[in-house]
């Protein structure tokens, strides 16, 4: 009897071990994610196109859930080079602000589902704000994490924004 108290003694110490390893491993993934949207947001904020192009992989897909469309991500890069140019310049002002409502994956792996914030000035100087429910399948090589997939499914709201922010403080 004492050596089945032991090994379910041991079991339950390795077991614990291996979820507090696990714990501080995923907590890691999720500090280099994190790291990787901040990138994405400096990137944005300052019109830096080549910084935020290198935050992308070379066979990204943008999906629109709006528009109903899919096509690779370097099509997309064409099309909004002229905002970060405009950025840089200093003839606009934008920036991009992100919520995850879920967040998983391995050591090479992460799908991240919540709504980004985009935020400009209008040719005007009026700042203009839009909520956008999105997913991201996100790889991490050897150069770091880039994103693989970015689905913009649909326009949202600030109360959806301020709402996820307070169901994240609840869940903490």
């Amino acid at each position: 009897m004492k050596n089945v108290i032991c090994v379910f003694a041991l079991l339950s110490l390795l077991n614990h071990t291996q979820g507090a390893s696990a714990s501080q491993e995923e907590k890691a993934r999720l500090a280099e994610l994190d790291a990787y949207w901040t990138e994405v947001s400096r990137a944005v904020r300052e019109g830096d196109f080549e910084g935020y192009k290198a935050t992308c992989h070379e066979k990204g897909v943008l999906v629109s859930g709006t528009k109903k469309t899919s096509y690779p991500l370097s099509k997309a890069l064409v099309r909004w080079k002229k905002d970060f140019t405009s950025t840089k310049a200093g003839k606009i002002k934008a920036k991009v602000e992100f919520r995850f409502s879920q967040r998983f994956g391995d050591e090479t792996t992460a799908h991240e589902t919540g709504i980004f914030l985009y935020s400009f000035t209008d040719a005007e100087g009026r700042w203009k704000q839009e909520h956008v429910h999105f997913q991201a399948l996100l790889l991490k090589g050897k150069d770091g994490w880039k994103i693989m997939m970015e689905y913009q499914k649909s326009k949202t709201t600030k109360a959806e924004w301020d709402a996820l922010t307070d169901d994240l403080k609840k869940q903490s």
